[in-house]
């Protein structure tokens, strides 16, 4: 989905002086560092408009009126850094008109509003006043009020672009409650609580190889049997690195991998968008601790779904334990390369999509 900053313009992208008037060019100055960091933040995928409270501009339609020179000085020194908005919306009236359209209300954004094409979890809005916090809660996003001394230009696209990859899932049926969070820019905590010990163990080896911080807590129908809740967790564990990874700007992508003492894994990972699934392994035995050895083709499956990933895995070995051990720790380290983030990377496909 997109993702959209909200920019105030005076005192946020341009220096607005206490005797600031809009036609007075020689009082024209850009905050410090605001180029660079936008066009950080267009490398991570933002597209930007403006809204902006300025007194005397005409008429509210401001796209169908001439620019002022100001405003148009400021939009051409963007362009020139390859810098666009995708609108620019501009209340013409005094704070004693008592307007519609007026900061912190949002008559100037209602088609954002209507729109469902665009992530309110992703978005911000970037202003020096408490207007513009008080439009970002009434956006439904998150408010960053810009200081050059206490929250500068370079401090919010560090903060934005460099945003750790988190997410939750919380997943309920009549056979299993599971909860699943992520953060894929952070390697602890790391917790398990399935109530099957060796998946546990496994889910663990995941996390530890990955580099990435899990926890997962599921209560599910054991006194049935095992199946319900290993295919349930594989299920919401996809669903929440998929989540986690949005848009997938700048990843990796590929993985693969490796060996555990008799036992040899090759793992290899595409997350691609396009699930499929390919398994290859005979295990000697029909468990290991609490889990049937059949449930761990399905778990990878479910997980692959979700995930939205290809996914080719095959062991060999004699130790059943060594080969599934193998396997968790095989798709951890596939997954670690896959995730990895290169800053101002950008979306690893030819279609621009994945």
């Amino acid at each position: 989905m997109k993702k959209i900053l909200f920019l105030d313009r005076d005192g946020t992208l341009i220096t607005e002086p206490a005797d600031f008037q809009i036609d007075r060019l020689d009082k024209f100055a850009l905050e410090p560092e605001v180029v660079p960091a936008l066009r950080r933040l267009r490398d991570a995928g933002y597209t930007f408009v403006m809204v902006t409270n300025q007194d005397g501009l005409g008429t509210p339609s401001f796209r169908e009126q001439e620019f002022r020179p100001l405003q148009k000085l400021l939009l051409d020194i963007l362009a020139s850094q390859g810098i666009a908005f995708e609108a620019v919306r501009v209340c013409p009236h005094t704070a004693a008109d008592r307007c519609d359209c007026r900061k912190p209300k949002v008559n100037l954004l209602l088609d954002y509003l209507k729109d469902t094409s665009w992530s309110r979890e992703a978005s911000y809005v970037i202003g020096d006043r408490e207007t513009d916090l008080q439009l970002a809660t009434n956006l439904g996003v998150t408010g960053l009020r810009y200081n050059p001394k206490t929250l500068g230009w370079t401090e919010i696209a560090r903060q934005i672009a460099d945003a750790p990859r988190r997410a939750t899932i919380a997943r309920q049926t009549k056979e299993t409650k599971i909860s699943v969070a992520v953060d894929l820019d952070a390697v602890a905590p790391a917790r398990f609580a399935t109530g099957l010990g060796f998946f546990d163990h496994m889910l663990d080896q995941i996390a530890r190889n990955a580099g990435i911080s899990l926890v997962i807590e599921c209560t599910g129908d054991l006194h049935i049997d095992e199946h319900h809740t290993v295919e349930d967790v594989g299920l919401a564990l996809g669903a929440a690195l998929k989540q986690a990874l949005g848009d997938k700007r700048g990843i990796g992508r590929y993985g693969f991998t490796m060996p555990m003492d008799e036992a040899r894994a090759e793992v290899a990972i595409d997350l691609s968008g396009r699930p499929y699934f390919v398994f290859e392994a005979n295990f000697p035995r029909e468990n290991v601790g609490q889990l049937p050895t059949e449930l761990v083709p399905h778990f990878f499956q479910s997980l692959a779904t979700t995930l939205g990933a290809t996914l080719h895995m095959s062991v060999k070995g004699d130790n059943t334990h060594h080969m599934i051990e193998a396997l968790f720790k095989g798709f951890g380290r596939a997954l670690k390369p896959a995730v990895a983030r290169s800053a101002g990377g950008d979306i690893p496909s030819t279609k621009g999509v994945l």
